[in-house]
């Protein structure tokens, strides 16, 4: 294990580590999806300049790559695979266990950003064969700024910074509170992890189920695929997507439209986007996100505030169209 200040460091160590230390300066091609996280998108193009040959599979209509994709891609080039375990915008789970077992059988490195998945789903290396996987404290109770790549025996990764530590993967002091705080968050998680995916799960289906009963033009991107239990992407058809999440805002109620590390954009999201909602679907679109402290009252307060606030920001995206 290499522990790191968060996990878009522990991908940026696992990409541009494996893929300037890889065996055969030959095998330039990198196989990744369209709808990974930024991190790992903003490697990939920091790695084609570098000389790879970044290939990114689309994903389906529901959200997910298919495994027949990614075996397609594996050509005797490849020298890396990197494909998410759960999509931190729809909740979608990939399919990495398929990806992961490809990989290992032609001899190609295989990494998965499961920032998503851990204390949400069993994550194990018994269940997807990773090489490299990477994990982020806070996702599961954790403090921010604390992150782990866990490398399997053999694998070499040139470091990011030079030095001693980490096994000489990541030079400087190693933040000993952070990583003992992360080392007892992810322990009671997965201590944890089954009742509370099964208590999520339900609070976000009766969440989905009020939100379509009492509001029409809504949409569950993502819904006819498996998901992580506490995310839900909806579409709300006709809507300025930025006014509702500032109405909902001033209500107390926090909302996203997309990633977080991606605030601060007006842009559509890339993850959308790539499963082939319009821009201005993907700009009427929200994600909200249920934690393990949300009851079923704040889930109902949040459905009536939708239900105020979704006809405002129709009529806002009306009157900006008219």
């Amino acid at each position: 294990m290499c522990f790191t200040s968060s996990g878009s460091e522990a991908d940026a160590l696992a990409l541009k580590g494996a893929f300037l230390t890889r065996k055969d300066p030959l095998r330039r091609r990198i196989v990744t999806s369209s709808i990974e996280h930024p991190a790992v998108l903003a490697t990939m193009a920091q790695l084609e300049k570098l000389g790879a040959e970044v290939v990114r599979l689309r994903p389906g209509a529901d959200g997910r790559v298919s495994p027949e994709a990614v075996l397609e891609a594996l050509t005797p080039e490849t020298a890396l695979c990197s494909l998410m375990w759960a999509n931190n915008e729809t909740g979608v789970v990939q399919p990495a266990r398929e990806a992961a077992l490809a990989c290992r059988k032609r001899g190609i490195l295989f990494h998965t950003d499961a920032v998503q998945a851990v204390g949400k789903l069993p994550v194990s290396l018994r269940e997807v064969d990773a090489d490299l996987l990477a994990l982020s404290a806070h996702k599961f109770g954790g403090p921010a700024g604390a992150g782990v790549l866990v490398v399997r025996k053999g694998v070499d990764l040139q470091a990011l910074t030079p030095g001693h530590q980490e096994g000489s993967r990541r030079g400087g002091t190693q933040n000993v509170p952070y990583a003992e705080a992360l080392s007892l968050a992810l322990e009671l998680s997965q201590s944890r992890q089954e009742a509370s995916s099964a208590q999520l799960g339900a609070l976000r289906d009766l969440f989905e189920r009020e939100v379509q009963a009492r509001i029409p033009g809504v949409r569950i991107n993502g819904g006819a695929a498996p998901r992580v239990p506490n995310t839900s992407n909806l579409a709300f058809h006709g809507t300025d997507g930025e006014a509702l999440l500032i109405a909902l805002d001033l209500e107390g109620i926090c909302v996203s439209s997309g990633s977080a590390c991606a605030s601060g954009t007006l842009s559509p999201s890339h993850v959308l986007l790539a499963m082939g909602l319009t821009p201005e679907q993907a700009h009427g679109s929200l994600r909200f996100s249920l934690g393990a402290g949300t009851t079923q009252g704040e889930v109902q307060r949040v459905v009536e505030a939708l239900e105020t606030h979704v006809p405002r920001a129709r009529a806002i995206a009306a009157r900006d169209l008219a």
